[in-house]
């Protein structure tokens, strides 16, 4: 019986066998493409990171949703601004008879009310005023746009609260007096306009009349 001489595989010859046996299609088709072998390295290098250095995924994954949540509420802020607190009044972002203001209608009722306690009675007239608009505006009653004199947006709270049109009247006017035309503002006429505020803050839309 004959049998095979073993092969040495140090042996050039073998070495040059194994390489042909190697160089095959068949091999070459089994062997790891590039994409296999950096898929594998990214695959281990996800698997590290989950599994920490103790073999624990638990506070490695909870770093990953907090940073991701993170991520996601910079995204955000980028994309669409810090939230307003109340979006339905624009007055932060305008002027409002012809300054720019951002107070809201209890600031605007404090300026006035120091601004009386030192006798500056056109200060307490014009930031009266200026309360009596924001108020209205901050119910989303009467709008207030960058071209809204005083008369427009009293003529405008009028048609919404008609019991006061003469009165919203006559606090345009008294506005524009002590603005515009350096008319001396009177304590009389301050507190006028602190009743008017104080009505209108418990006023109601008038309801539209029904078609028959």
């Amino acid at each position: 019986m004959r049998f095979d001489i073993p092969v040495d595989p140090s042996s050039p010859q073998a070495q040059e066998w194994i390489r042909q046996e190697l160089a095959k299609p068949e091999y070459q088709a089994a062997k790891p493409t590039w994409f296999d072998l950096a898929s594998k390295a990214v695959s281990d290098w996800i698997n590290s990171l989950l599994q920490g250095p103790t073999g624990d995924a638990g506070p490695v994954l909870l770093l990953v949703v907090v940073l991701v949540i993170a991520a996601l509420i910079v995204a955000a802020f980028v994309i669409f601004g810090r939230p307003r607190v109340n979006r339905r009044s624009t007055l932060d972002r305008r002027p409002l008879f012809g300054a720019d203001d951002a107070r809201s209608a209890q600031e605007l009722r404090r300026s006035a009310q120091e601004a009386a306690s030192s006798g500056d009675w056109v200060t307490a007239i014009e930031e009266q005023f200026r309360a009596i608009a924001v108020g209205l505006d901050e119910r989303t009653l009467v709008g207030v746009t960058p071209g809204t004199t005083a008369t427009h947006f009293a003529a405008t709270a009028a048609a919404v609260l008609p019991a006061e049109r003469e009165q919203l009247t006559e606090a345009a006017r008294t506005f524009d007096a002590v603005r515009y035309l350096d008319r001396p503002g009177t304590a009389s006429a301050y507190q006028q306009l602190v009743a008017l505020d104080q009505r209108l803050q418990q006023a109601r839309p008038a309801l539209p009349v029904a078609a028959s």
